[in-house]
């Protein structure tokens, strides 16, 4: 299970300008704004901005200036993977540490849409578990049941993290991740893919 919230791209207006300095071609600049406040790519920025993409790494540094804010909803098995991406992105998520305590357990905090009858079985046992400890704890504040809470949580655990990044990781983490055997990799590729200009920018640079 993934929930993916919250999308902002920014920045797009100075990317694209800046992606002009180094021929001082400003003047060729077509973009505009439309009447919902979206930043359209004319005919000339979108021909230079697909030419820079598609000529590698070092000459589409203004991909790096697109910036994209989010809030994913995903079990930790996940975030694991997610967390190999770690130049240029940033993330502020919701603690276990502070806050494990805060609600009671139930099967809607983790991602067990794919478990069998048996692996359901399994986690209602923890679940149940985990709520008495988690009990225990608010009526004691004994360290002893917030460690059991923390070291018996399963990685299907859902944690929300607000993520920063930019077009530069999602070129990395689209195609990487595009065909992992995770189905929630294939459910954040689908919305790398819906971003503005994500196959002009990103999905469409190997020509596939």
């Amino acid at each position: 299970m993934i929930k993916i919230e919250r999308t902002s791209v920014m920045n797009l207006e100075n990317a694209i300008r800046g992606a002009r300095n180094p021929l001082n071609s400003w003047d060729r600049m077509d973009s505009e704004y439309d009447t919902e406040g979206n930043y359209i790519l004319g005919e000339n920025d979108l021909s230079l901005g697909i030419r820079l993409a598609k000529a590698g790494n070092d000459h589409r540094k203004f991909l790096r200036q697109i910036f994209v804010s989010v809030d994913v909803t995903a079990p930790l098995y996940w975030w694991k993977e997610y967390d190999t991406y770690k130049v240029g992105t940033v993330a502020n998520s919701c603690s276990t540490m502070h806050k494990i305590h805060s609600k009671e357990f139930s099967r809607e905090d983790f991602s067990c849409d794919r478990m069998s009858e048996t692996a359901l079985a399994c986690l209602d046992n923890i679940i149940e578990v985990l709520e008495t400890q988690r009990l225990k704890f608010i009526q004691t504040k004994e360290r002893a049941y917030w460690d059991d809470m923390i070291q018996l949580l399963p990685t299907s655990y859902n944690q929300m993290r607000t993520c920063t990044l930019n077009y530069e990781n999602l070129i990395n983490i689209y195609y990487a991740r595009r065909n992992h055997k995770l189905p929630e990799w294939h459910t954040y590729c689908d919305w790398i893919a819906s971003l503005p200009y994500a196959s002009e920018f990103i999905t469409g640079l190997r020509g596939e």
